[in-house]
Order: structure tokens, then C-alpha cells, then sequence
């Protein structure tokens, strides 16, 4: 067993990687919501956890059907939902029930592998409602600090296949291009660093994968698409596998379970991160890596 871990790559010997167990984090249940929260949310305050480079909020929440978050506004935030298993239904205020039409960034039902982002900017008003008759949606949900006040308001939604994921890491946020500095062109056009990715008003990159047991995943830090050399990454484990897949980051001896997360400090652009599934089902790991 020595011989193994011996083997194995720590290419982060340099990085400090502090564990953020899934019983650290806060944790209420309303009923129709049961969320847990990685930061300080709501009437839950840590002090140890109120934000990590421009990562604010992670909620893991479960919504039961016929219910959900009414309208409510939003500024100043870069919000995504990241849905697990099940229907989430995302509706700008502005739309009225009935009238939608087929999908939009304005209204988007959502499932499985999907992605929905707001840039909340001067003020938004919006509904996330779990529309289905009996099925509970799980997701997490996201908040970045942008890097200014004061953007327009703005949506984007887009699927992420499942297959991939079961490749390696698959980026689904990467940062506007043009920056902090983006001309009006630029923010039309709204064309993210990373092809294929939702665009994101942050030095920001959010990837996810799917590792099946034994199998090993390697993450670029900073993904060839961010400005800071200097880099945070923060890793969440989902409670997807009822406690059977787990994980473990740079060769290194703890083990992570379903609800976990790592603080990885120290870390620059170009640092590779490996992750490795270590429980007995494939693991769907969600990965954060920010200035």
C-alpha cells in the first residue's frame, strides 16, 4: 500500500489544501427546501467561511415539487444553478405564466447537466420554481463577485453532456472576453474565454467531471483562461451516490465523502490538479478556480 502511495503524483506539494467537511456547513430544512451552505447564507454566519477569492455562495439545495424561490431580485452578483437530478424551472419577472414561448435565457425549464447564470448587475427580478408534479430538483446554486458594480443585467443558459464529463474536467464558465475593461461590444457579444463556456464577469473558471471508481481526472489550474497567476480552487463533492463515491486531491491521504469540499490555497496558473474517485460510485465532482 506504501509503495502505492508513494507512486502517486503530488504535483502540489507547494499547495495548502484545507478540507471543508459536508458537517461544517450550515444547514437548514424548510420542508419544501432542505439546503446546505459551503459560505455564510442567509441566517447562517461562519466567520471561517464567508467567501474564497471571488467565490461567495454554494448552496446544495433539494426543492420539493410544486414549490420553489418566487420572484425575487438580485445585484451585484454573478449567480448560476448547476442542476443534479430533476426539473428547475427558471423564469425572468418580466415573463408572464403562459406566455413564454419555447425555451430562453428568460425562461428555461431545467434538467439534468444543465447550467443557468445571471449577472445580476444594476438589479434583476427573476423566479426559480421546481414546476414538476412529484419529483424533488436537486442543484447547487453559485454566487461570484464580479469584478465591478454596476453591469447590465444579463442571462445565459447551456447544457454540459454528461459523457464528456465522464472524459475529464469539462469548463462551463470561463471569463468575459475583454475583462474588466470590456468595450459595450464586447459585453453584446458576450463571448467567453474558453470556447463553449457560459461567460462570467470574474477571473473565474468553473469546471465539473464525472470520475468513475479508480479513475483519475487532471485540472490545468486557471485553465489557460485567467489573468492572476496567484490561484484559489475549491472542490465540492455532491451528495449524489447516498455516501458510495469519494474522492481524494494530489495523491495526498485524505478522503473526501459526498458533501465534502477542499479549500486549495497557493496554487498558480498552470499547476495541475489531480483528482482521484476512491469510493465504490462514480464521483461528480465541481471544481471553482478563482483569483
Amino acid at each position: 500500500m506504501n509503495a502505492v502511495k508513494n507512486t502517486m503524483s503530488k504535483a502540489l506539494s507547494h499547495a495548502k489544501i484545507t478540507p471543508h467537511l459536508s458537517t461544517a456547513r450550515g444547514h437548514s430544512d424548510h420542508g419544501w427546501l432542505n439546503t446546505y451552505h459551503s459560505f455564510s447564507f442567509a441566517n447562517w454566519f461562519n466567520p471561517n467561511f464567508t467567501h474564497f477569492g471571488s467565490l461567495r455562495v454554494l448552496n446544495e439545495d433539494r426543492v420539493k415539487a410544486n414549490s420553489g424561490f418566487p420572484t425575487h431580485p438580485h445585484r451585484d452578483f454573478e449567480i448560476f444553478s448547476y442542476i443534479i437530478s430533476g426539473e428547475l424551472t427558471h423564469r425572468d419577472s418580466m415573463l408572464k405564466k403562459g406566455a413564454e414561448g419555447a425555451q430562453s435565457d428568460q425562461f428555461y425549464r431545467m434538467h439534468r447537466g444543465d447550467v443557468q447564470f445571471t449577472t445580476g448587475g444594476t438589479g434583476i427580478a427573476h423566479s426559480e420554481q421546481n414546476e414538476h408534479n412529484k419529483d424533488t430538483v436537486h442543484f447547487l446554486q453559485i454566487w461570484a463577485i464580479p469584478w465591478k458594480r454596476g453591469l447590465t443585467p444579463r442571462y445565459h443558459t447551456r447544457h454540459f453532456d454528461d459523457e464528456k464529463k465522464r472524459q475529464g474536467f469539462v469548463p462551463i464558465l470561463s471569463p468575459l472576453k475583454g475583462g474588466i475593461d470590456a468595450t459595450h461590444q464586447q459585453e453584446q457579444a458576450a463571448e467567453p474565454t474558453i470556447e463553449g463556456t457560459i461567460p462570467i464577469h470574474a477571473d473565474f473558471v468553473m469546471s465539473a467531471a464525472i470520475i468513475a471508481p479508480q479513475g483519475k481526472f487532471e485540472w490545468v489550474v486557471g485553465a489557460n483562461a485567467t489573468e492572476n497567476p496567484k490561484r484559489k480552487v475549491f472542490v465540492h463533492l455532491p451528495m449524489t451516490k447516498g455516501g458510495k463515491a469519494k474522492i481524494r486531491l494530489d495523491g495526498r491521504e485524505e478522503v473526501y465523502n459526498e458533501g465534502d469540499g477542499a479549500f486549495i490555497d497557493g496554487v498558480r496558473a498552470g499547476d495541475k490538479l489531480t483528482v482521484e474517485s476512491v469510493g465504490e460510485a462514480e464521483a461528480e465532482v465541481v471544481l471553482l478556480d478563482t483569483a
